[in-house]
């Protein structure tokens, strides 16, 4: 105690662990002033979860918290956190408030482990090309980072150059420079970044009384908030993957930057393992199996995200949409044919025009009043064709579905082979039921759902109920009381089947709210296979009604449905998910005829073809002047499920010499019990699991 002064004691600190992090709660600065009340000292007062205190001088930074508590917390400490602000370890902190230290085992650890390399990578740039390089943004992202660049001299970097640049990079890890961040005036951050516009303009965007926040390492300082490593010494295990063109801060009507990605890990085992994933996720790619295959292709004289389905491709799809429609006429639903365009109108009425306008394509004037617009949605084509008739309560559920071709303005650094495309053949359906109806109407599509799964060998997938996020009255209806009967409806149908779901805040269509299935894809990400939505807000817009049992007109509740996706994005799942290696119902080539010898086998195996055909099986003959192992290595490189090889014992005894796709075994059948054969294992959609299950892990 310091005489005329204030004091407190000094508690132990505790060491709390909290899901891999250390967390710790900082109040105030206490000081002890001399007796004319000048401060002599000034402590930083850290409060721990538990009620535990310990005080530490101003200035104290992160990486001497950590120390106190344990050297090898130290050692695996990457940054701190103040008020929620990163506070680097190396950092001096003046002020108290909330503290967190934030380690390696924590997944914000790798996030900023991830966004330093990005600086690492800007660094190794400027030091291979000074003053040729502008600078946009290098933040991570989920499996890595990337960091948008612009060469000024036009000629852009690329994966050729990748070796040289890691070179560069490995050497600045040696080096070891601190990583430290200070704040400047915007004056002096101006003059700074004078020679980079995309810097500048970041820096202008930021309110005029803002300290903006740098990063130095060594001779390289960034623009940054933080959440970054204490030295370069740090990043160890880190790889550039490839290169893409990006918008810069994704508006069109701006530059086109060239945005190179990469990734980054702890350790050398987990980057091994993400390489072999990329890797495997290259070879499932739809795009390069849908070149190999001659599915389908893009290009700029058709027009950006128009697919064209080539015969292999639209084989699939033609099976696809058999099958759906089947499955959907069997479970009650009357399939429809209805406009590609629509009057403009609809669309304001149905709300879409004011909700998803930048996603629609600008309306045609038809020169009369009329405007016609290509349809985003089905919903309100289906709404017609419910309102064409009187409804009685009696025709409820009444269910509508369709294979409805819509259009939608995605942006063109977003287009992706079938996955996002403009045009698109939605599986659609829309079911008008009566309130007591909802929950068994719910049930009976979730079970045609899970019953079209089992047909795909679909395993893998969670359901999300997605709400409104009230927040957001722009993009949804402003009726709460709308809101809350629709969602309240929709969870209770789901606590009633007793499913596991999960819920997600600002995920609903603007009408209504609605559960999702997610589906993990062959590339290890997520994305919506199937929904179901509940809308009240439709059916008083367009004034739906029905005729009740008390001769009394009702509003009906509409259910919007999809089972299988788009037909774009259905086809470019499986692809990916078998690989190529198609199941036989699937497969667009389901079975290849070789004969030994044109001139002596040719006719029987070309009379087989069509027997074979004549039963709707997709077979062809392949009558080329090759060599029998290069045509049997052909038809096994396309996936093709069945070879047949026919010879001289083939023609003589009737049989077929079969090899199946994914095995080197052959067998023997007559050509009578391989036909009955095959069309059982189309007719049960079987995938033969011993063999191309096998093929398709690349066993």
């Amino acid at each position: 105690m310091n005489s005329g002064g204030t004091a407190y004691k000094r508690p132990v600190i505790r060491k709390i662990l909290m899901t891999g992090r250390f967390l710790f709660m900082t109040d105030v600065i206490e000081s002890t002033t001399d007796i004319k009340g000048e401060i002599i000292m000034a402590d930083v007062q850290i409060t721990f979860p538990d009620g535990a205190e310990k005080s530490f001088p101003v200035n104290v930074t992160p990486l001497e918290i950590a120390k106190s508590i344990s050297s090898s917390l130290a050692k695996k400490a990457v940054s701190g956190k103040l008020n929620g602000q990163y506070v680097g370890m190396n950092d001096a902190m003046t002020t108290g408030g909330n503290f967190e230290l934030i380690t390696k085992d924590d997944e914000e650890g790798l996030q900023l482990l991830r966004h330093s390399v990005s600086h690492l990578l800007a660094q190794a740039l400027n030091r291979l090309y000074p003053d040729q390089i502008h600078y946009g943004v290098g933040p991570f992202i989920a499996n890595g980072f990337y960091y948008d660049t612009d060469k000024v001299e036009g000629n852009q970097i690329s994966v050729d150059q990748f070796p040289e640049i890691e070179k560069m990079m490995k050497r600045i890890v040696k080096e070891n420079l601190p990583i430290v961040s200070r704040e400047i005036s915007r004056d002096e951050a101006l003059e700074m970044f004078k020679n980079d516009p995309y810097k500048i303009e970041l820096i202008n965007d930021l309110p005029a009384d803002e300290h903006i926040s740098i990063a130095v390492q060594g001779e390289h300082v960034e623009l940054d908030r933080g959440g970054l490593v204490p030295s370069t010494g740090w990043i160890k295990h880190f790889k550039l993957t490839s290169v893409a063109g990006a918008y810069w801060r994704g508006k069109s009507s701006n530059p086109m930057l060239q945005r190179i990605y990469g990734t980054a890990f702890w350790n050398a085992d987990d980057l091994d393992a993400e390489m072999k994933r990329r890797a495997e996720a290259k070879e499932r790619d739809h795009r390069k199996i849908g070149a190999d295959q001659d599915l389908f292709f893009t290009s700029q004289e058709v027009g950006s995200g128009l697919a064209v389905w080539m015969p292999n491709g639209a084989a699939i799809r033609r099976t696809l949409e058999r099958y759906i429609v089947d499955r959907e006429v069997q479970d009650g639903y009357q399939h429809v044919y209805t406009p590609v365009l629509s009057n403009l109108n609809l669309y304001k009425q149905s709300g879409h025009w004011d909700h998803y306008r930048d996603d629609m394509f600008p309306p045609m004037d038809m020169g009369d009043g009329e405007f016609l617009e290509l349809r985003p949605m089905n919903c309100p084509s289906h709404i017609m064709v419910y309102k064409h008739h009187q409804r009685s309560y009696r025709d409820l559920p009444f269910r509508v579905a369709e294979l409805g071709m819509m259009h939608r303005y995605e942006k063109s650094g977003a287009l992706t082979g079938l996955s996002r495309v403009r045009e698109m053949t939605l599986n659609d359906g829309h079911t008008f039921v009566m309130l007591d109806q909802i929950e068994d109407e719910f049930k009976k599509i979730l079970q045609l759902m899970v019953d079209v799964y089992k047909d795909f060998d679909i395993t893998d997938y969670r359901f999300r109920l997605s709400y409104r996020d009230p927040k957001n009255t722009e993009k949804y209806f402003d009726d709460d009381e709308m809101w809350e009967k629709a969602q309240r409806m929709l969870k209770g149908a789901m606590d009633d089947m007793d499913l596991e779901y999960f819920e997600a805040e600002g995920e609903a269509a603007f009408y209504g709210p609605k559960l999702d299935v997610q589906i993990k894809t062959a590339l290890g990400g997520e994305e919506t296979l199937s929904t179901i939505q509940l809308d009240f807000l439709l059916p008083e817009r367009f004034d739906v009604t029905y005729v009740g049992s008390d001769g009394e007109l009702h509003r009906p509740v509409m259910i919007h449905r999809g089972i299988i996706s788009t037909m774009e994005r259905f086809t470019a799942y499986l692809t990916e998910m078998y690989k190529g290696a198609f199941p036989t119902w699937l497969a667009p080539h389901q079975v290849r005829i070789i004969p030994v010898n044109r001139e002596a086998h040719g006719e029987f195996a070309q009379a087989l073809t069509d027997r074979l055909v004549k039963q709707d099986i997709r077979a062809d003959y392949d009558g080329r002047n090759e060599k029998l192992g290069y045509l049997i290595r052909n038809a096994q490189s396309l996936k093709i499920p069945y070879t047949l090889v026919i010879g001289d014992e083939e023609v003589s005894n009737d049989t077929v010499t079969i090899r199946r796709f994914g095995s080197r075994d052959t067998s023997v059948k007559s050509v009578d019990q391989f036909e009955t054969d095959l069309l059982a294992d189309i007719a049960n959609h079987s995938r033969a699991l011993d063999t191309l299950e096998k093929a398709v892990k690349g066993e």
